[in-house]
């Protein structure tokens, strides 16, 4: 699901923990994993089980931590509302614009994404076509209104979650003798490395790198943060999360396990998913085609819903006065505030360009920065915690470091560096602003803010 917003559908009424736990992995669960992973794989090989363990172990720190936050004080504006407690207006005011950003990054990460997905049928379309087609189906999509498309959510979580079951029981057949195929290089079915070397094929540097991929694929646990809101009991917040991670990591690991043990790791390609690349040596003709038409629809879905999120975010900030208050104006068209839409729509197009100019290294730049602007909103939940939670620091100090080993792990490899440079390009521009507000603040400007 986005990273970021996890649709629109507000949820009313009690919510029960199970039932979060199950929102929560339907708007986990993306494009960033069905591709993102191939990324991961190409750097680690196959210890990326290693990195998602990792991945899975630093997310559930940080979800924790906002846990139990929002058990002591439940808050509508959940992590960016904790960061202005602990540090002050700016905090908040940066949290929620390097959160905008971070969403409008995934958003064209899902973009380029669908565009590599449909290459898969259609080699030949330069990426940037599909880009631009997809970005105005989406808009069309948005322009129709909410309503229709809320109700499909669930469906395309599920489709989601069927996708990766079947890849899982397909992969199983061949690993007890069922499906019969060449898997190459001859290694059997099933087999892992034997050696370091073949564990580790690009040394431990390709491990440090590949992390950044895992923790992206766990994105979307502040999401949960918000929704946890809605709970019969907000004590069973911790408990919803706990769930939700321990079955995202199976259902991760235990799948790219299978992938990574069924084909070479040089094999895997950001051009397609692993699962895809996996089964390529085995007689399953429906499989490529069933598969990748599932994620595109599924992919869509969750771009389509990040652009009603991030268009939904910009007015909250420009009501909180963290945003020009243009946004905040009603210049409505179906319920949509088009300034907000059409800022939303400008770094789709952004991402399109990019595809024009980059179309070979376009999805790793963007997929990369987008997952750094991720994990810093993380430390801001971390780095909150601190000042706001009195127990559990030394696992706060834990969460913070695999979190900076994640990102250093991003300028250690040439060819991911540049999206190091494209998230520092963000913080920067969010920090100037940042200080040019903090005089207006300091005049007693903008909102005040009401922290208990």
């Amino acid at each position: 699901m986005s990273k970021a917003t996890c649709g629109t559908k507000q949820i009313s009424g009690d919510l029960a923990w199970w039932q979060l736990s199950l929102i929560g992995i339907g708007c986990t669960i993306g494009i960033g994993f069905f591709l993102g992973s191939s990324l991961g794989i190409k750097h680690a090989g196959t210890s990326i089980i290693l990195s998602f363990l990792i991945g899975a172990t630093g997310t559930y720190i940080v979800y924790s931590r906002l846990a139990k936050m929002t058990i002591q004080d439940p808050q509508e504006g959940s992590f960016c509302y904790y960061a202005g407690k602990a540090f002050g207006k700016w905090a908040e005011f940066s949290c929620g614009w390097n959160y905008w950003c971070s969403n409008i990054l995934i958003m064209g990460s899902q973009l380029t994404a669908l565009g590599l997905l449909s290459q898969f049928w259609f080699p030949d379309v330069p990426l940037w076509i599909f880009s631009a087609g997809y970005a105005l189906l989406a808009l069309f999509v948005v322009m129709l209104g909410t309503k229709g498309f809320d109700k499909m959510e669930d469906l395309f979580a599920i489709i989601k979650v069927a996708a990766i079951l079947m890849f899982i029981v397909i992969a199983l057949g061949i690993f007890f003798g069922w499906i019969k195929g060449d898997v190459g290089g001859g290694s059997s079915p099933g087999n892992f490395p034997n050696t370091m070397k073949e564990w580790l094929p690009m040394r431990l540097k390709g491990l440090w790198s590949s992390l950044i991929y895992a923790f992206y694929a766990y994105g979307g646990i502040e999401v949960i943060g918000l929704m946890a809101m809605q709970l019969k009991k907000k004590e069973d917040t911790l408990k919803a999360g706990t769930i939700m991670m321990f079955l995202l990591m199976v259902l991760y690991v235990g799948s790219l396990s299978l992938a990574v043990s069924l084909a070479a790791f040089d094999k895997f390609t950001e051009k397609e998913s692993p699962f895809v690349t996996a089964l390529t040596n085995y007689d399953l003709a429906f499989f490529p085609h069933v598969f990748n038409g599932a994620i595109i629809i599924a992919g869509f879905s969750t771009m389509t819903a990040a652009l009603f999120g991030v268009t939904t975010l910009l007015v909250t900030l420009a009501k909180d006065g963290d945003a020009p208050k243009l946004f905040q104006k009603k210049l409505n068209f179906k319920e949509l505030p088009l300034p907000s839409l059409l800022l939303g729509m400008g770094g789709l197009t952004a991402s399109v360009i990019c595809a024009f100019l980059l179309p070979g290294k376009v999805f790793e730049y963007i997929t990369t920065a987008a997952g750094l602007l991720l994990l810093y909103n993380w430390l801001f939940i971390l780095l909150s915690s601190f000042k706001l939670v009195e127990k559990g620091r030394i696992v706060s100090v834990l969460g913070l470091l695999l979190l900076l080993l994640a990102i250093s792990g991003t300028i250690v490899e040439k060819t991911i560096r540049n999206g190091f440079f494209i998230s520092i390009l963000f913080v920067a521009l969010i920090a100037i602003v940042a200080l040019i507000m903090h005089r207006k603040w300091k005049n007693g400007g903008g909102k005040k803010l009401k922290y208990s």
